[in-house]
This record gives structure tokens, C-alpha cells and sequence, in this order.
């Protein structure tokens, strides 16, 4: 399954853009990473079968391995790629978070966008990791 990080803003060269990349590197799941304008820009066209996730401080805190089972549920039902969307400050619209498969949050804390593109990619390679019972994830 392709995990697709799509991400308002440009993270240029700083130090969240050098742990994305990390993360990137060690991912064995297909992955794409899309920036798109603050404002504005393209959508992607509505395939099958593909899942949205939305990033927002509203949504539901999933632990690593809920997040992990989640992903493992969606792969081994057929879904050929999942999407994951970070907005930019002001965040997404209603409708956005009302037509997504999962509202994701990363707690009550509100994190810069750039921040949650690094944790993201944390999360996605440890929910991999966990699901090919690699040892990354040390669970007690």
C-alpha cells in the first residue's frame, strides 16, 4: 500500500525537512510526498480504493500500535493507498475532516505543520516497522 503525505507549505532545508528525509529513507512501503501552496493548488482526483487521513488537533489520538493495526487492516482489505493530510495554519475546512476516513491527532497539543510532517513520518515508519515485527518499536 503507497502511504501518500501530502502537506501544505514548503519545508525547504531545516531541521524538520532532515528528519522527514531520515524517516523516508528507512521506509520499506511505498511512499509519496507531496507539497501543495498554503493556498490554493490541485487536488488529486478520487481513486479506489484509497483511504484519507486527516492531521488535526480535533481528531482521535491513536497509539503507535492502533495506528499500525489501522494501516494493517486498510492494506490487507485491498486499499491500494492511503493519504495523509497535513494543512497549513489555519488547518482544514469542516468538510475536509467530515469526508476523511480517519481524523488523526497527535494529542491536545497544537504542533507546527512542519513539526507534524516529522512526526508523521515517525509514526508511518514505526507503524511499518511494528507491522513487519521489526524491533524499532520495543512495546513493554
Amino acid at each position: 500500500m503507497l502511504l501518500h503525505v501530502i502537506a501544505r507549505g514548503k519545508i525547504g532545508r531545516s531541521p524538520e525537512a532532515e528528519l522527514v528525509d531520515r524517516y523516508a529513507k528507512r521506509m520499506t512501503w511505498p511512499l509519496k510526498l507531496t507539497e501543495w501552496p498554503e493556498r490554493g493548488g490541485r487536488e488529486i482526483e478520487p481513486q479506489t480504493p484509497v483511504k484519507s487521513v486527516v492531521l488535526d488537533e480535533k481528531g482521535r489520538s491513536l497509539s503507535s500500535e492502533d495506528l499500525a493495526a489501522t494501516l494493517g487492516d486498510w492494506r490487507d482489505g485491498g486499499i491500494r493507498e492511503t493519504r495523509f493530510l497535513i494543512g497549513a495554519a489555519d488547518g482544514h475546512a469542516p468538510e475536509d475532516r467530515a469526508t476523511a476516513d480517519l481524523v488523526l491527532s497527535f494529542g491536545d497539543a497544537t504542533w507546527p505543520h512542519l513539526m507534524v510532517r516529522a512526526m508523521l513520518m515517525e509514526q508511518l515508519y514505526r507503524a511499518t516497522s511494528i507491522l513487519a515485527g521489526h524491533p524499532y518499536h520495543r512495546a513493554g
